[in-house]
């Protein structure tokens, strides 16, 4: 049987639709699904809930998560002020998908973090974040990239003997959308691919038997168009299965 892979949702809120201006709706982005589901895995969006054991519950029920991107992360997980610089946050998600990953590690279920969801796993770990690049020494690149989504806009070089090494390769153009990075490193995390500017665009934990791979990039959205995009949706899946 194919693998179920949980995709962690957001909430979406039309206030120019109709009798229905305003009305919450729990979604993730399709190129997720299309991402998963091309991969080989099943994908099932995971709403956000509050309760612990239901979290728990879950996370029960897929063989994989895939944390999605979105909202900036409260700062308040690694005890700062929010600055001026920090965009829109979302507390209940940011509880949501902690615990998504706690719960995840419980059960060795295998873990991929994108964008902000790589930012989430550093949290989860107890790293924390930039609230902003301006706040990053010497960073150049502009990572919010004014391209079509899935173009590829500057490069990333992996950490040899890296899991992200053994997917793209030692060196790759990626495709950026974000403000926020990885700062101190979580708890046993490792920082396996930069870009030129020093910024860390992949985190990894391979111990007791886990798969946790955070990439601060968008394959989802590049998946169509390069292979070793869709691969990293591979190799979550191969995991899965096993």
């Amino acid at each position: 049987m194919k693998p179920i892979i949980g995709i962690s949702g957001s909430i979406l809120s039309n206030e120019n639709d109709g009798v229905f201006s305003g009305y919450e709706r729990a979604y993730v982005n399709d190129d997720y699904v299309l991402s998963v589901s091309r991969a080989g895995g099943v994908p099932y969006i995971v709403p956000m809930i509050d309760n612990d054991e239901d979290i728990k519950e879950q996370i029960s029920h897929v063989d994989g998560v895939v944390l999605s991107g979105g909202y900036d992360v409260d700062p308040i997980y690694w005890g700062e002020e929010i600055t001026s610089k920090l965009g829109r946050i979302f507390p209940r998600r940011d509880n949501h998908e902690i615990k998504m990953v706690k719960y995840a590690l419980e059960m060795k279920k295998p873990i991929l973090g994108i964008c902000r969801g790589c930012q989430i796993i550093n949290v989860a770990f107890g790293g924390s974040l930039y609230q902003d690049l301006s706040f990053i020494k010497d960073c150049y690149i502009k990572h919010s990239q004014s391209a079509k989504p899935y173009e590829a806009t500057h490069t990333i070089d992996t950490k040899d003997g890296s899991v992200i090494r053994e997917i793209v390769g030692e060196s790759v153009r990626v495709n950026s959308f974000h403000h926020l990075a990885v700062k101190e490193l979580g708890n046993g995390l490792i920082a396996t691919a930069y870009s030129k500017d020093g910024v860390v665009e992949s985190i990894e934990y391979m111990e007791d038997g886990n798969f946790v791979l955070g990439v601060q990039f968008h394959p989802e959205m590049m998946h169509a168009y390069y292979d070793f995009a869709l691969n990293i949706f591979k190799k979550l899946v191969s995991k899965a299965k096993k």
